[in-house]
């Protein structure tokens, strides 16, 4: 690591300490920079080329993660909640969740109330899978080894949703890529939460063409953030929809395959089962 790069990663693990034992006064921009001895717009451009995130959306991510603490741990109230976490009233709580977890605060408290989520497993060249989906469209997709151990993980995302074992028009049009040309596939529908950061990787996932493949890298320059390279890595860790967000089709700028979530011979599985079908589509 070059001298000024040893410089540059100091100043962000003390930001990110500071942000992070601070974060309950919501220190500014200002603020912080300061505490680095830097122009807040040369600690914007430092911190988000080192974290793959801005201050203020990293500042974001610890005050939801701390507020998701108090309501499913404490039960504070919402009003309690948002003066804990340094928020000027539960309407700054509400847009911070809405943002970042992709429902209210209140719907978290919850734990997804009133939710209604329907589930089945299939089976697929690669083994048994778990889809699930709600109203709006898939939100869930998993290799299964245990049936009982897979709908445990799926229970603790939301455990007062209403599960229903029904297998609906979004599961039978994601269930089809397994058996159809991806390009005449149906419009398929997602239902996903996350942090914009995890969205956007997510979406450039979708846009590896099947057959081919991609690095943490390239995805990286393909959402404009090409030194976030570990923490697109993260966001891809986080995909909670197995092959149809393709994050399989992603691997190290060496050329090695690197992990998968649901195991490295599985992924080696899918790349030769898509690059046969793409090929078998060519000569026809």
């Amino acid at each position: 690591m070059k001298e000024q790069d040893k410089i540059n990663f100091n100043r962000i693990a003390v930001a990110i300490d500071y942000i992070q034992n601070n974060f309950q006064s919501q220190p500014s921009l200002e603020e912080v920079a300061k505490k680095v001895h830097l122009s807040p717009f040369h600690f914007q451009r430092l911190f988000t080329e080192w974290a793959g995130t801005s201050p203020k959306k990293f500042l974001q991510f610890i005050s939801v993660e701390y507020a998701k603490k108090l309501l499913k741990e404490n039960q504070t109230s919402l009003f309690e909640t948002a003066h804990e976490t340094g928020l000027s009233g539960t309407s700054r709580l509400h847009d911070l969740f809405v943002n970042i977890e992709g429902m209210t605060p209140a719907e978290f408290k919850k734990g997804g109330q009133n939710l209604v989520i329907n589930y089945s497993f299939s089976q697929s060249p690669f083994g048994d899978i778990l889809i699930a989906s709600t109203s709006k469209g898939i939100c869930h997709i998993a290799f299964v080894d245990d049936e009982k151990e897979a709908l445990v993980k799926l229970h603790h995302h939301f455990p007062k949703a209403i599960y229903n074992q029904y297998q609906d028009s979004f599961q039978q049009d994601a269930l089809s890529i397994f058996s159809h040309d991806w390009k005449k596939l149906p419009q398929i529908k997602l239902h996903l939460k996350g942090t914009d950061f995890q969205l956007k990787v997510w979406e450039a996932l979708l846009k590896i063409p099947m057959g081919q493949l991609s690095t943490y890298g390239d995805v990286a320059k393909h959402i404009d953030n090409p030194k976030a390279s570990r923490a697109v890595g993260t966001a891809i860790g986080s995909n909670p929809v197995a092959f149809l967000i393709p994050c399989h089709r992603v691997i190290q700028s060496t050329g090695m395959f690197g992990g998968y979530m649901w195991g490295r011979n599985r992924k080696k599985a899918m790349l030769g089962w898509e690059i046969s079908q793409t090929q078998t589509q060519e000569i026809f």
